[in-house]
């Protein structure tokens, strides 16, 4: 039995970090590198430079500013992205994304990345990785000031792209974004149980999983969308 009906998908809409791309190195940076900066900067223990920007996270997890290097430029008075080169030899793809956005292109899908990253720092993962050359579109949602948690930006992406939410696919790695994306109407989605090849696989029931896209190719390529 397929996983999801492909001839009844058009649009296809993917995340970025843990979904296309491993995200081992944003957890590295947010979760270590970043607390090791401010232990050396302000000359605490990294115990409690973990702590600190916990609380400081925790704050504004899910808005526009958990996702902002500019935010966080000021807040910690770092230059953030400077400090995500610093450890840039980690961003790297998924070892099932080319075979997955060649698949989903071969196959005459529209293919959309919608991020909440910063562009400053998609622009960075594009440079490392050539996803730009892979995918009809990249969009980050600090274009619009809100991101894939409100229902604002799903109305305001589809009045840009104006997908059809009944024949539109998401893909995240966020089970609370994609329940916003399914209570927006659209009608297939898909969870990534691997976000991180560093952590252990986690179980879902919430959404159709998939631990490696790979296994979905033949039915995106033999089962053409139909209207």
């Amino acid at each position: 039995m397929s996983l999801l009906p492909w001839t009844q998908i058009e649009t296809v809409l993917l995340d970025m970090d843990g979904t296309l791309l491993d995200l081992h190195f944003d957890n590295h940076f947010w979760l270590h590198h970043i607390p090791q900066k401010i232990a050396q900067k302000r000359g605490i223990s990294l115990d409690q430079a973990k702590q600190f920007i916990q609380l400081e996270y925790q704050q504004v997890i899910g808005t526009i500013n958990w996702y902002c290097l500019d935010f966080w430029a000021e807040k910690l008075d770092m230059n953030i992205l400077e400090a995500k080169r610093e450890i840039e030899h980690l961003i790297s793809l998924r070892e099932d994304t080319l075979p997955f956005l060649d698949a989903l292109h071969q196959s005459g899908r529209k293919v959309v990345l919608v991020t909440n990253a910063h562009p400053d720092s998609l622009s960075l993962k594009v440079e490392h990785t050539h996803l730009d050359s892979h995918i009809d579109s990249l969009i980050s949602t600090h274009e619009f000031g809100v991101t894939k948690e409100s229902q604002l930006l799903w109305e305001r992406l589809h009045n840009r792209l104006k997908f059809n939410p009944a024949t539109t696919l998401f893909v995240d790695d966020s089970l609370n974004i994609l329940q916003a994306a399914k209570d927006f109407g659209i009608e297939h989605l898909l969870a990534v149980k691997n976000p991180d090849s560093k952590q252990e696989t986690r179980h879902i029931d919430e959404f159709p999983a998939i631990e490696d896209y790979r296994t979905l190719l033949g039915e995106i390529t033999t089962q053409p969308f139909r209207i």
